[in-house]
């Protein structure tokens, strides 16, 4: 069975409705969403007006609405399952190097690939490459002082010994 030129055509044609179609469906309901959201607030300050004026109404919808978006952005960046890596040892909460240090050792090349990235990229400031020596360092010899296993230790170590050769001269 051969396709001539006009069913492609056609096919295309409905193709390209349809993904405009969604994309003008997407964009309608993010307005509608922000709409909703503008008339929600102008409502409350409204009903709140009559109690706390109408500068204290929107000072307290303001501190609602960036704590809201506080609480949005603190469950977006927490990790994922709070079995795996929630809690630290002893049940207290984890810090971020803490994350960020599990992160490089579930994906090496991808850490590996950014730093190769951000080298490039800033290579032309030796401020910033000399800020960037001294904060490895310093996560090198946080890893070094804690109990993580006979290879971590060794590597750590054998980095506090052995300071990058840039590290001195900032050019």
């Amino acid at each position: 069975m051969m396709l001539d030129s006009a069913q492609v055509q056609g096919v295309l044609r409905k193709a390209a409705a349809a993904v405009i179609g969604f994309v003008l469906a997407m964009v309608l309901l993010t307005a509608l969403l922000l709409t909703g959201f503008y008339l929600l607030v102008e409502a409350a300050i409204l009903a709140l007006s009559p109690w706390l004026g109408e500068a204290g109404a929107m000072g307290l919808l303001g501190f609602a609405c960036v704590l809201l978006l506080a609480l949005f952005f603190q469950r977006l960046t927490r990790p994922a399952s709070s079995s795996k890596r929630g809690k630290g040892a002893g049940g207290k909460s984890r810090s971020g190097i803490d994350v960020l240090r599990d992160l490089i050792r579930e994906n090496p090349t991808e850490a590996a690939l950014m730093a190769f990235a951000v080298g490039v990229a800033e290579q032309g400031d030796p401020r910033l490459r000399s800020l960037l020596l001294q904060g490895g360092a310093i996560l090198m010899k946080r890893a070094e002082s804690e109990p993580s296993g006979e290879a971590g230790a060794a590597e750590a170590s054998a980095a506090e010994n052995n300071p990058p050769a840039d590290q001195g001269s900032a050019v």
